[in-house]
């Protein structure tokens, strides 16, 4: 379970996260809201770059804001951002092969990480393939794969989806809902597209300027009135 627990953050004068709570237990749950809801900010501050002024984020008993960001790796957090983190003059098998650097593994067990998290994602045939000569749908899946390297407990996805067409977003998310089966991590997506947020998270948590508007099933959540009035731009009388 990763549990969100009255997460503030202020920039200045600027209430960024103000109290968010939430308690997500499925497999795959989303983070939804408009641009500027807090969404990034959530995932920024559970990764280590943002410090809150108070809260916690407990996954399965351990507090993740007590351990520096380097730990968190090492403890089993991933992430990947809205522009993929895809070393441009490094091969797919290296791109992979770096995520496990840092993490307390034999050379053999992080190419064998490597390996596995490649044959997950369906990009085992692009291994001598420079980062330079990828198309988005193949920098995305060599972006999972490096989430799935090293033996995840969470996954964190910021837009996945972000530049891709309904044909490449649906086998994202095919594969998105794997992956708790594959590596038993659980995953948290923030994306855009409502459509993939519905058929892929049981639970969706949704912002709005630094604010919880809504938690729960998701299918709920997005008939919510005050959801539609604020991030589907439905008035909410």
């Amino acid at each position: 379970m990763i549990a969100l627990d009255a997460l503030t953050l202020r920039f200045g004068g600027l209430v960024a996260l103000d109290a968010i709570s939430a308690r997500f237990t499925a497999p795959v749950s989303g983070i939804i809201g408009p641009n500027g809801a807090g969404k990034t900010t959530t995932m920024n501050v559970m990764s280590g770059f943002l410090t809150p002024a108070s809260g916690r984020v407990l996954v399965d008993g351990t507090d993740l804001l007590a351990l520096p960001p380097h730990r968190r790796t090492r403890w089993g957090l991933r992430r990947s951002f809205q522009r993929e983190q895809i070393a441009d003059d490094l091969t797919v098998w290296e791109n992979i092969l770096a995520m496990t650097d840092n993490l307390p593994l034999s050379r053999s067990a992080r190419r064998a990480e490597a390996a596995e998290a490649m044959e997950v994602a369906g990009i085992t045939a692009l291994r001598a393939t420079p980062g330079a000569a990828l198309n988005s749908f193949e920098r995305r899946l060599t972006d999972l794969a490096r989430c799935l390297a090293g033996r995840p407990r969470v996954i964190l996805l910021d837009e996945p989806a972000g530049g891709l067409t309904p044909d490449e977003t649906a086998r994202l998310g095919d594969l998105i809902l794997r992956l708790p089966q594959i590596c038993g991590a659980q995953v948290l997506v923030i994306d855009h597209d409502v459509d993939l947020i519905t058929r892929i998270c049981a639970d969706t948590l949704v912002l709005d300027f630094g604010r919880r508007i809504a938690f729960g099933p998701t299918r709920a959540v997005l008939d919510d009135p005050a959801v539609k009035a604020a991030y589907l731009g439905v008035d909410h009388a």
